[in-house]
């Protein structure tokens, strides 16, 4: 469904890299964790895979299509993208926040409604008492949640999630990691999901691919990471885990 390979990013002409010779894919209904620290291009691999940035050099496809043969618009419009920070528009209601993708898309009055309804009331904010309330009147993981109704409401097939329980205090985030993994079994998305908390990735991930400086150390299941660490990166990391610190 998602395919990377060999691809680079570099903002500075090639004197350094963001992104080294990735290759990775993800398969359907699959929930692939990106993990790493700060600055190892776990968001950068992210935004490529939709073209908010676009690849130095290699190749990324999306349902068997390279990105780069898709209009922008229409392939962001295919992807479902949840933002650290959840990025609502303060100006709309809840109900104009979820609508807003399949407004743009043309959907009937009747469809979006019956859309937001549906997705308000799968994450627990039943539509009667969220709809016409505005963000700033909604708790910081209520918000998360319209946020990630917002991503779903054109039904993609992709969803791409960065850091999206990030900024949130440890029982709402445990919260949601829940409701998100009910939601994936329920909803059968391909999921990309970036985050640099170890137990969220274990939590979240079928497959886990750590990145360290721009380079991909280790993908696989987090069975095979625990058991057969590939690099003295992903054994320390893993060290680190089990003596209970974050990255």
């Amino acid at each position: 469904m998602i395919k990377l390979t060999r691809v680079f990013k570099t903002f500075d002409a090639g004197r350094s890299y963001a992104v080294k010779d990735l290759s990775l894919s993800v398969g359907m209904g699959e929930t692939l964790v990106l993990l790493g620290s700060s600055g190892c291009g776990k968001t950068t691999t992210l935004k490529m895979i939709n073209r908010l940035i676009e690849p130095t050099q290699g190749i990324i496809e999306v349902g068997g299509k390279n990105v780069m043969d898709h209009n922008p618009v229409d392939l962001r419009r295919q992807i479902g993208y949840v933002f650290q920070g959840i990025g609502l528009f303060p100006h709309m209601t809840i109900e104009q926040n979820v609508e807003i993708v399949p407004r743009l898309l043309g959907w009937s009055i009747r469809s979006r409604q019956e859309r937001m309804q549906e997705l308000l009331e799968i994450v627990g904010l039943p539509a009667e008492s969220f709809a016409q309330r505005f963000p700033d009147e909604l708790s910081g993981g209520q918000q998360q949640r319209v946020g990630v109704a917002r991503a779903l409401a054109a039904n993609p097939a992709y969803l791409l999630m960065d850091e999206p329980f990030g900024a949130l205090d440890a029982l709402t985030r445990e919260a949601l990691q829940q409701e998100l993994l009910t939601l994936k079994n329920q909803l059968k998305k391909t999921i990309v999901f970036v985050t640099h908390d170890l137990h969220e990735a274990l939590l979240i991930g079928d497959r886990i691919a750590i990145l360290h400086e721009g380079n991909l150390e280790q993908i696989g299941t987090k069975e095979d990471i625990l058991d057969m660490p590939a690099t003295q990166f992903v054994q320390d990391l893993f060290t680190i885990k089990r003596q209970g610190k974050g990255i």
